[in-house]
């Protein structure tokens, strides 16, 4: 049973910096005084610098330059990659990126290339057939061969080549490999696989039943992802998606297929999480999407091939959909979809499984599930060897601990080893104090590490500065760059990277940036805001470098708004209709400040715009709320934490017949469409599967529009998302109501409430 604390008003909002606001941002209408946001800011410090034709690019005469779309990270940094052509041709090596911080500020280049282009011809000498031919012979069994493109390859000194993509199988399987002939003499240049292999671990998580979001269609509900754009589990037979007349799945049976999906598509919403959460990618893929995963390859494997991912199963005829497995294989495609695309030399594998390792650590599941740590395949015996591969200690499992001249060419599961140990060493230190392993390093150095989190974002920053020459060498230049980016006045990210490939031997490169504390602060900037007259407002703004803590004040805020000093949040209810521009500065202990600017448009009370629930993060207590004494507090203490800042409602609990509700009643204009958006976790100690004995109910009045129980309990927030536009015109009596039977508690935690308006 939890221990409930009592009630306590708080007299302002405590939100922390860098959660997310209850107020969504709205897109901003064009004015003359508008100040441009970070993303304009951002592509056009990029294309003046480009179009300056920097030495660091090595720009020809007759080379062209393409923007692709621009990436958002966290800390306000972005990324914009560019392509390359030569006289029309497309350059394989020729990409490189732009990285840029919140203030459209250029941060520095990445260059795949390293030297200028200048060709005496265009004409091959080995035809279009001799190359395509040349690639059929790289797999011992072929499908298809795509027609070969010319193109230049740039990767070394610059040469006129052909182009083209084999399909078939070579010793591990399905292949599909991007090959590049040199048009002169016929050598292969360069081979890139697309299909990435991995390896197995459980089929099961924790705690049971998982909680999945899926598809209802009627009266049939799918193993379909309902917010991400094309990822669904199928049974491989027939590229079938699993369908059912309920919304429960599985038998708990690690060979049945309906069961391997249960854990593939839980894994894969988990990683989501993880994405969204720690890193601030949108989906697998960058764009709100990723791709189906089909459970049911007759192999003792997994794989990622550019449309989809295929689960294997183990000697003993078990799916290893498991945590780590599929986050490994989703990692293949993140890899595949950031700037440069898969990375090579050896360090592809390793990149998969720091995803892997990232996501049991983000899920944090009990023992029995796929527990955090930092060995792959550790929980069942894919092959009857254990462990496939040991993060900590590569070694131990045959593989080489530290980096050498041999690793860019050895087999890439194995090459994988020098990576895990780097990441490890980042993440984890020489001697952890959370239980984790001792490990030893290369110069018999000592290490303290900066956390899972805090490791992954930095090697996430630096996949965005990710090219087509990806190497370990690479790898060291731009993780060092990416935690001098988003670490601005400490050097004590920077310096842990930088100990830890010298810990694994990675020697340093002439293009390693260095650090130096200066004592910057940067705010990172929230982008234009919008909100209407009556509405309350609660944008928690963050701020990095200096010494901690910081002092917060804001010019130019719309009258009914104000700052914490504190805190950096701004809240308050708007009172007059206009457009200002905001100037916010966040003040070290040292006297050192940073700013940042965005405009704040506040539109007429009553447009179908903005949002209506005033202390949806229940940030000021109770205030706006009705309902049980005691339901809204601080609760982290006790085991659930808030899901932004740090208040929440908590409804039972108690393991006892137990009723509790909240309610806040708003207005929805007439003809607007409404939608009520709040994150609920749900934990209990029912063990049931099939019966719902503790339930919450979210109702209009009379009209329940949702119902959650037991049956729906997870390991983290989950966002549910309600149509309620059926109140517009009049008014919507939302109430949230926590019914809890004689024993055996189960705690409903609600928190970030809206109801936006479009």
């Amino acid at each position: 049973m939890h221990l409930r604390r009592p009630f306590v008003l708080a007299a302002s909002g405590a939100l922390i910096a860098a959660v997310c606001a209850t107020t969504p941002a709205q897109a901003q209408p064009a004015t003359p005084n508008a100040v441009p946001d970070a993303q304009t800011l951002a592509v056009s410090a990029a294309a003046g610098l480009v179009a300056s034709r920097p030495a660091a690019l090595h720009a020809g005469n007759d080379d062209v330059f393409l923007a692709q779309k621009a990436i958002s990270a966290s800390n306000g940094l972005k990324y914009i990659p560019y392509e390359r052509s030569y006289k029309g041709l497309p350059v394989v090596g020729g990409d490189f990126v732009v990285a840029t911080n919140s203030t459209g500020q250029v941060l520095g280049t990445s260059v795949a290339q390293d030297q200028t282009i200048d060709l005496a011809s265009l004409t091959p000498s080995v035809s279009k057939a001799a190359a395509e031919a040349t690639a059929r012979q790289q797999l011992s069994s072929v499908d298809s061969v795509s027609p070969a493109q010319q193109v230049v390859f740039a990767l070394g000194k610059p040469v006129l080549a052909w182009k083209s993509t084999v399909i078939g199988r070579d010793a591990e399987g399905p292949s599909k490999l991007d090959v590049v002939v040199d048009a002169a003499t016929g050598k292969v240049l360069r081979t890139q696989e697309h299909v990435m292999h991995g390896d197995g671990t459980s089929a099961y998580n924790r705690p049971n039943p998982v909680h999945l979001d899926t598809t209802q269609s009627g009266s049939t509900y799918s193993l379909k992802d309902p917010n991400l754009t094309n990822v669904s589990c199928q049974d491989a037979a027939n590229n079938t998606t699993f369908s059912g007349p309920d919304d429960l799945w599985g038998n708990g049976n690690a060979t049945s297929r309906e069961t391997g999906c249960v854990d593939a598509l839980f894994a894969a919403q988990t990683e989501k999480k993880m994405l969204t959460q720690w890193l601030g990618r949108n989906g697998f893929d960058g764009n709100g999407g990723g791709w189906p995963i089909r459970v049911g390859l007759n192999d003792q494997n997994a794989y990622y091939d550019g449309s989809q991912v295929q689960i294997g199963k183990n000697t003993n005829g078990q799916w290893i959909s498991s945590l780590d497995v599929v986050a490994h294989e989703l990692g293949h495609g993140i890899d595949d979809h950031t700037p440069g695309g898969i990375s090579g030399n050896g360090t592809q594998e390793f990149v998969a499984d720091v995803f892997g390792a990232s996501t049991e650590w983000f899920a944090n599941e009990p023992s029995g599930g796929d527990t955090p740590d930092f060995l792959v395949g550790e929980t069942i015996n894919l092959v009857g060897s254990g462990p496939i591969r040991n993060m900590y200690n590569p070694s131990a499992l045959g593989d080489k601990n530290c980096y050498d001249s041999s690793i860019p060419n050895t087999e890439v599961h194995s090459a994988a080893g020098p990576g895990n140990h780097w990441f490890y060493l980042l993440a984890e230190g020489t001697n952890p104090t959370n239980g984790q392993p001792t490990s030893s390093t290369c110069n018999s150095s000592t290490i303290t590490g900066i956390g899972v989190q805090n490791a992954v974002k930095i090697f996430y920053n630096a996949m965005l500065l990710k090219t087509s020459s990806a190497s370990y060498l690479k790898y060291r230049t731009w993780t060092l760059t990416a935690a001098k980016n988003l670490f601005p006045g400490s050097c004590t990210e920077f310096n842990t990277v930088k100990a830890a490939w010298d810990a694994i031997s990675v020697p340093a490169q002439s293009a390693d940036p260095t650090c130096s504390a200066t004592g910057t602060v940067t705010v990172s900037n929230p982008g234009n805001q919008s909100t209407t007259t009556g509405a309350s407002v609660n944008l928690p703004l963050s701020a990095s470098g200096g010494t901690a803590p910081y002092t917060w004040s804001a010019t130019g805020l719309p009258a009914g708004l104000s700052i914490s000093s504190s805190t950096g949040t701004i809240s308050g209810t708007a009172t007059t209709a206009g457009t200002s521009n905001v100037t916010v500065t966040a003040t070290d202990s040292a006297g050192k400040s940073g700013s940042a600017s965005f405009t704040w448009t506040v539109g007429t009370t009553g447009g179908c715009s903005g949002q209506k629930i005033v202390n949806g993060g229940f940030e000021s207590g109770s205030g706006s709320w009705t309902g049980d004494t005691g339901t809204i507090g601080q609760w982290g203490s006790q085991g659930e934490a808030a899901h932004g800042g740090t208040y929440a409602a908590w409804l039972d609990g108690y393991g006892s017949t137990h009723t509790e509700s909240v309610a806040q009643s708003v207005s929805i204009p007439a003809g607007c469409h409404a939608s009520l958006t709040f994150y609920l976790h749900i934990d209990t100690a029912e063990t049931t599967t099939s019966t719902a004995y503790d339930k919450l109910t979210v109702t209009n009045g009379s009209t329940t529009l949702g119902s959650y129980s037991n049956l729906n309990k997870a390991s983290g927030y989950v966002l549910k998302t309600i149509d309620v536009s059926s109140a517009a015109g009049g008014t919507l009596a939302l109430k949230f109501t926590g019914t809890e039977d004689s024993s055996l508690q189960t705690s409903f935690v609600i928190d970030d409430v809206a109801v936006t308006l479009s």
